[in-house]
C-alpha cells in the first residue's frame, strides 16, 4: 500500500510530461502537413541531380 504513495504522484507527473511534449509537438507545428512525409518516398531525388548537368549543356 506504501507504494501507491510513490507510484500515484509518479504517473501524474509522467502523464503532465507526456501532455506538455505533446503541447510543444502541435505549437511547432510537427502535425501541419502529415501526407507530405508519406508522398516524400515517391519522388526519386536523384532525378533533380540528373537534370541539372543536361540543362547547362
Amino acid at each position: 500500500m506504501d507504494i501507491l504513495y510513490l507510484l500515484v504522484p509518479l504517473s501524474v507527473v509522467l502523464a503532465l510530461v507526456v501532455l506538455v511534449v505533446f503541447a510543444w509537438a502541435l505549437g511547432s507545428g510537427q502535425f501541419e502537413t502529415l501526407d507530405q512525409e508519406g508522398e516524400r518516398i515517391l519522388f526519386d531525388e536523384d532525378q533533380d541531380v540528373r537534370k541539372k548537368p543536361s540543362d547547362t549543356a
